[in-house]
């Protein structure tokens, strides 16, 4: 097992385990410390005044520490307090499975983290995104709530064919943009395939829309009011760029409302405008509203129309509460109400999310398909018939029979039995040499095998997935790329040595160190680093060496000369070292 399960994560199904992949702490170098500590010590200083108040009351509630990366071992044992566990993954995971992870409580963390190259935001997941991120802000129940809520209705949505291509596209384009040495042809290249693929996409699909639900309030989102909003989006919280960019007024704050589910993101640029909600169970009241629109709660014709379009494997569910899960490939309707379906291969019948003993895939390898609604003529569905009736109209063992439904699909057959609900409902009807036609073309012929017909006036649901998880094998994942870990050249080895030593010698693990020699090293062999510079000015001022303190400021200003671009990351850092030591030694 490649975590340390607990009471939470051990009601993972086996489908949903097959993402989660060892931590490795071990893997974190010195760096990637100074990585973590910066952002989170620049994010706190900053966010304490423009966040949501449960998100400083949270980074405690969670046990996340600004010093060092968080063990996801050790935020388990703090997390179960508030019901919710944590897992690593490896980047990106399909979207219905990130929701489902939610469903469970379930916080899915991208363990690696971002180089210090892009240490301001990567389109990438990582732990910073993550476990600054998103952790804290769960430790509000409401906000809580609206996850786990958001998680159980977005793994029901129904996708469309793109939009794996689309998950495909922008994972690989994470990944090549956090790897070191990609070439900015090949980002290009990438990054043009994304918006050619978002310009092609179609009408929107369920879970194209609820992903952008997503975006606007557990990525991106802002609560209070368009003229004083904060923070809580985990995407907002992990950037140290972005969550002052959106305190602006270049972005433009929106009331959060159903228009998110309908207004589009890009991964890769920062957002123009920003969706505000009054409170978080705003949040939930507008899911619930999305939720009406989808095919989860509408069925009908329209949902086993997108069930068909998805080619994925999904689930209708009829008046009677059978359950009939599989690819559905076939529709036939009359009057805008569908009179027959029909699976393609592998199918499992079900109800109340728990397979029909007799007529899972084994049982039904190669498809299913049966006539739906009322009997032509009769204004009496056969769900609705008491057992009188159904004597009346021959629907009753031994009997032979020619039952005729609306739509001209007519069905032939001996009767043999039939199943009930446990509301004393037939749900299937089981017959022997039967013929099923529709307009006299036949659909179906079962000869001297048993045919069995599903009871139902009409789909009162269809979603994405099975009814019954343990119906189908879904340990199927399979990643067509993984992220890249950087080779680590000699001088990367001897710079992570020397962050190392800085790093051990403030948490008093080796005061021997000599601040100075390390100092000297970063100025002869590596001249670009600044973050470096940085911690052995804060280890400067905090022991009062003023001189040696002058001396880091000035080589910062060279490095800011060289390379402008990361001058403001030097001034955030020097400044918040410099306020934090007036602050103490005020007290």
């Amino acid at each position: 097992m490649p975590y340390e399960s607990n009471p939470i994560l051990d009601k993972l199904p086996k489908h949903l385990r097959q993402y989660i992949k060892p931590q490795d702490y071990g893997g974190y170098s010195a760096i990637d410390q100074a990585v973590w500590r910066y952002v989170m010590r620049k994010n706190v200083d900053y966010l304490g005044h423009v966040a949501h108040e449960s998100y400083l009351e949270g980074l405690k509630k969670t046990g996340i520490s600004i010093e060092q990366i968080p063990n996801m071992y050790g935020m388990n044992r703090i997390l179960k307090d508030i019901g919710w566990a944590a897992v690593a993954v490896d980047g990106f995971i399909p979207p219905s499975a990130f929701m489902e992870f939610q469903a469970y409580n379930v916080l899915v963390i991208a363990s690696d983290i971002r180089q210090l190259e892009h240490i301001e935001y990567t389109p990438a997941p990582d732990i910073i995104h993550e476990g600054a991120g998103h952790a804290p802000i769960i430790a509000n129940p409401e906000y809580a709530e609206y996850l786990r809520r958001f998680g159980e209705i977005g793994s029901k949505a129904i996708s469309s064919a793109k939009d794996f291509e689309l998950y495909e596209a922008v994972r690989h384009l994470s990944i090549i943009k956090e790897a070191i040495g990609t070439a900015e042809s090949e980002i290009k290249k990438a990054e043009d395939h994304i918006s050619e693929l978002q310009r092609n996409m179609g009408e929107p699909s369920e879970m194209a829309l609820i992903r952008n639900l997503h975006w606007w309030t557990v990525e991106y989102g802002l609560i209070g009011t368009p003229e004083n909003p904060k923070i809580y989006g985990a995407g907002l919280l992990s950037s140290i760029g972005e969550s002052a960019w959106c305190m602006t007024n270049k972005v433009d704050k929106i009331p959060y409302s159903l228009k998110a589910a309908h207004t589009s993101f890009d991964i890769t640029k920062p957002q123009p405008q920003l969706f505000v909600t009054p409170d978080f169970a705003f949040l939930s009241q507008v899911l619930e509203e999305f939720a009406s629109t989808m095919a989860l709660r509408q069925g009908g014709l329209k949902g086993i129309d997108k069930l068909i379009n998805s080619k994925e494997l999904g689930t209708i569910e009829l008046s009677t509460g059978l359950q009939i899960s599989g690819n559905f490939e076939k529709v036939i309707s009359y009057d805008g109400k569908p009179v027959f379906f029909k699976t393609n291969g592998a199918t499992a019948l079900a109800y109340r999310e728990k397979e029909l003993i007799g007529h899972g895939i084994e049982k039904h390898p190669s498809g299913f398909g049966s006539p739906l609604g009322k009997l032509k003529g009769i204004n009496l569905a056969i769900e609705d018939m008491s057992p009188r009736d159904l004597k009346a109209y021959n629907i009753y063992e031994g009997e032979r029979v020619s039952i005729e439904f609306e739509g001209e699909v007519n069905v032939t057959g001996l009767i043999i039995t039939g199943t009930r609900n446990l509301g004393g409902q037939i749900i299937l009807v089981t017959l022997k040499d039967c013929t099923v036609t529709c307009q006299g073309k036949i659909l179906f012929q079962s000869h001297e095998n048993l045919y069995h017909m599903a009871i139902g006036e009409r789909i009162v649901s269809a979603f994405n997935g099975p009814a019954d998880m343990n119906s189908f094998n879904l340990l199927s994942h399979d990643i067509q790329t993984t992220t890249v870990k950087p080779k680590k050249n000699e001088q990367r080895i001897k710079l992570e040595q020397l962050y190392q030593q800085v790093r051990d010698f403030r948490e008093g693990k080796n005061t021997t160190i000599s601040r100075n020699k390390v100092f000297a090293e970063i100025k002869a062999n590596h001249p670009e680093d600044w973050l470096l510079s940085v911690e052995l000015y804060e280890l400067a001022k905090s022991n009062n060496d003023f001189i040696f303190a002058g001396d880091i400021r000035d080589h910062l200003e060279n490095v800011k000369l060289d390379n402008p671009t990361v001058g403001h990351l030097i001034d955030d850092g020097v400044a918040l070292v410099n306020e934090n030591f007036h602050t103490h030694r005020a007290k």
